[in-house]
């Protein structure tokens, strides 16, 4: 039997990670609050966010790895993040109003050689993810534990930054999930394709060091750099840890 055992969102764009123990899905849009905000840097080729932009304008992990052991803890109503580091420590802001406090924070873990951090926004409605589609990313445990079995090491999840982690499943057998519809509690989504992984995922979610070769891993055994899948919610409803999921 197939159960979702995560449930993961990510408030601000590559900086920090928090699970939930339940979400609301609604049809055509991403897992609430993920990616809700994201930081500019001085090097982006876009003003005030006007429509969705791709990720090369915002920092991110894959170009400042300590960025990636920051974990998040989001207050819905009042729209604050609490954010930890295991060197920065922990701040609460409220990314629409403390924008340069969230700033300061984040420069010490920023790359001097990288263009510096320069604005906090958000567009609502539009979640600033890797791709344009509302997608949630559903991910195979299963796989997660066979790719680092290959490799020797124990691979957190959260390395892939997904959103939704499905287990009872043979490893890699999500590819054959590709057009179908899956029903999780209350809500349906469609997998609609595969998603191509960046270096941000070599990088240790605890330490924020770079300490595993996920990519040189994946082409070895796949030869392709391939992990999890997007879809797209097609029926609104609850969601909760330990829910069934059913192919349909």
């Amino acid at each position: 039997m197939i159960r979702l055992t995560r449930i993961c969102r990510h408030p601000i764009k590559s900086i920090g990670f928090e699970e939930l123990a339940s979400a609301p899905l609604t049809e055509g849009r991403v897992l609430p609050f993920d990616r809700e905000w994201a930081v500019l840097h001085d090097a982006a080729k876009v003003g005030a966010l006007t429509e969705w932009v791709h990720k090369m304008n915002f920092l991110r992990g894959v170009a400042g790895p300590e960025l990636m052991a920051i974990r998040a803890r989001l207050d819905e109503d009042l729209r604050r993040v609490t954010l930890t580091h295991p060197t920065a420590g922990e701040i609460t802001v409220a990314p629409d109003t403390d924008g340069d406090r969230l700033l300061d924070w984040l420069r010490p873990l920023w790359p001097a050689d990288k263009p510096a951090p320069v604005r906090v926004d958000h567009l609502p409605g539009q979640a600033m993810t890797d791709v344009p589609e509302p997608y949630v990313a559903v991910l195979n445990a299963a796989s997660n534990a066979d790719l680092g079995a290959r490799m020797g090491q124990d691979l957190s999840i959260h390395r892939w930054r997904g959103n939704l982690w499905l287990d009872g499943m043979e490893p890699w057998a999500e590819w054959d999930l590709l057009g179908r519809t899956l029903r999780i509690g209350g809500a349906e989504v469609r997998v609609e394709q595969r998603i191509t992984r960046c270096k941000a995922t070599t990088v240790n979610p605890v330490t924020g060091t770079e300490d595993a070769d996920t990519l040189g891993a994946l082409r070895a055994t796949f030869g392709h750099q391939d992990f999890g899948t997007y879809a797209l919610v097609i029926k609104s409803g609850p969601i909760a840890r330990g829910d069934r999921v059913e192919v349909l």
